[in-house]
Order: structure tokens, then C-alpha cells, then sequence
């Protein structure tokens, strides 16, 4: 029987304190730190993801820019308010940036070191700023002892075969979705919307068993589904299942929000020659994936 896992904040635990920073000044200070530290980082990295440059959209309006940051903005005020930790929004940033980039490393043949590097920016700089003007969550704090408080979803979080079972449960969703994605409309939404985009051969050679190249967004998909703040924690203990489920719910619709509009802004916005309608029609693979995976989860975390 798996063993329940529990919480405490105590001295010793690597538990971040309270920002003593006033309540109004933080949320600013978070879209101020990671918008910079975005651009400090992508300016260090710039030798090395100089293949993403050679199909960025030239950005020359300034609605354009404009739509972009306040995109961001909006990214982190859901996580914010929501009450995310920053382990929570870094798991929802790899599962709405991952499709874009993963585009660009498949059709695009962007370097995959290029792609990774891009990938760790964006999600360090969601992280960093909320792990250091937000303490870590309930989950994600645990500390074995006695006057502990029981985290909630302990079965799942810390039985090794059940998320073992849900990674590959949400990874076969991912990977027969995309698939049929290739199989039936996708090569021709390309074909049509992509005017730059160099092949397409990696779309007929997909299989149901190997269109998703990695565990990470599966992976990334079960903590954002399972694991609840404190906050929804004490509304499913006050008033039972059905609130339960409408935290899952709740989840589920955010992810693929997130999901769905990121990866059409970072189609449609930064990647040359892709038109809107094209943007749209990949965007929705996604969203449905995670609509999906999320539907299948909350069924197991029911059960």
C-alpha cells in the first residue's frame, strides 16, 4: 500500500517563507522579473539559438509586440491568482510551450540544442520568479512527521506505479491524438498555411506509438492535474467529490487554455510564413490532447 505522503512547515524544510513584499507589489514584480530575466537569458544564449532566428516573424508594429507580452502577462497572472506554486507553472509552461517548439524542431529542423535551450528559458523564468515571491504548496513541500498534515492526492503523488501507469496513459493520449492528427487533416493544414515550413516528411513517418518523441509533457500533465493548492485542497475537504471533480475541471480548462492560445500566438506571431487559419488548426491538436488527457486523469484520480 503506497504510503500517504504529508506536510509540515517546519524549521528545516525546504519550504520557501512568505515574500515579506506587499500583497499588491508582488504579481508586478513576478511579470517584471521574468519578462527581463527572458530577455537577459535569450540575450546569453544567442550563439546557440541563432537557428530560431532564421524562421522568426520580423516583428515591426508594435500591436504585435504588444499582443505577445500581453499574452505573458496573462500566463502568469492565471498562475498567480490561481495559486500556483512555481513547480505547478513550470509543469503548465512546458506542456503550452512544448508544441510550438516542438513544431519548430520537427517541421522547421531547428537544432534540438537550439529548441531545449529555449525550452529551459521560458519554463526558469516562470519558475524563478514565483518560487521567490511564493512559497511552495502543500504537495510540494512534504516533510515525514508526526504532527504533519496529509497532502492531498497522496495515494497518486507518491505511489511510484500509479504514476508510472498515468504518465503512460497520458502519453498514449498524446501520441494517438497527434498521430491521427497526421493521418487525417494536419499534412495539408502545413501544406497550405505553412508557406516556409521545409518538410513534411516527419508527419507520414509518424506511428501511433512514437508521434510524441518524449514523457515530458505526459509527465508534465499528471502534476498539473493532481496536484491541488492548498486552497482547492480545503474546498474539496469543506465540500466533498463533486467540488473535488470541479477542481479537476477547472484544471483541465485551464491547461488547455494555456495550451491552445500559446501555442497559436507562438505559431502565428513568431514563425515566419504561418497564417492564422494554420496556427488555429495545429493550436487545436494540442487543446484537444489536453482536454483529453485531462478527462482521462481526473477519471483516475475518481476511481
Amino acid at each position: 500500500m503506497a504510503q500517504k505522503a504529508t506536510a509540515v512547515v517546519k524549521q528545516g524544510d525546504a519550504v520557501a517563507r512568505p515574500s515579506k513584499i506587499p500583497r499588491p507589489l508582488r504579481f508586478p514584480l513576478v511579470v517584471l522579473l521574468s519578462l527581463t530575466l527572458s530577455s537577459l537569458l535569450y540575450s546569453f544564449a544567442s550563439s546557440q539559438t541563432a537557428d530560431l532566428a532564421r524562421v522568426s516573424r520580423s516583428l515591426d508594429q508594435w500591436w504585435q509586440v504588444g499582443a505577445l507580452v500581453g499574452w505573458r502577462t496573462f500566463e502568469l497572472s492565471l498562475g498567480w491568482y490561481g495559486d500556483y506554486d512555481g513547480n505547478d507553472l513550470a509543469a503548465l509552461t512546458l506542456l503550452s510551450h512544448g508544441p510550438p517548439l516542438y513544431l519548430l524542431g520537427t517541421f522547421y529542423e531547428i537544432r534540438p540544442i537550439a529548441v531545449l535551450l529555449s525550452l529551459s528559458i521560458d519554463i526558469a523564468t516562470t519558475y524563478i520568479p514565483f518560487r521567490l515571491l511564493r512559497p511552495l504548496s502543500l504537495a510540494h513541500s512534504a516533510s515525514n512527521t508526526i504532527s504533519s498534515v496529509q497532502a492531498p492526492n497522496n495515494e497518486i503523488l507518491t505511489s511510484t506505479s500509479i504514476q508510472i501507469y498515468t504518465t503512460i496513459l497520458a502519453a498514449a493520449i498524446y501520441s494517438v491524438t497527434l498521430y491521427t492528427a497526421y493521418l487525417t487533416f494536419l499534412p495539408v493544414q502545413f501544406a497550405t498555411y505553412f508557406s516556409n515550413i521545409p518538410t513534411l516528411a516527419p508527419a507520414y513517418a509518424a506511428t501511433p506509438y512514437f508521434a510524441l518523441p518524449s514523457l515530458d509533457l505526459p509527465r508534465a500533465s499528471s502534476k498539473v492535474i493532481y496536484i491541488y493548492s492548498f486552497g482547492e485542497h480545503i474546498v474539496y475537504n469543506v465540500w466533498g467529490y463533486s467540488k473535488r471533480s470541479k477542481v479537476v475541471i477547472k484544471r483541465t480548462v485551464a491547461l488547455m487554455l494555456v495550451s491552445g492560445v500559446n501555442t497559436f500566438v507562438q505559431a502565428f506571431f513568431t514563425i515566419e510564413g504561418v497564417e492564422a487559419a494554420g496556427a488555429v488548426s495545429y493550436a487545436s491538436v494540442w487543446l484537444i490532447a489536453n482536454g483529453i488527457t485531462g478527462s482521462a486523469l481526473g477519471a483516475v484520480s475518481s476511481a
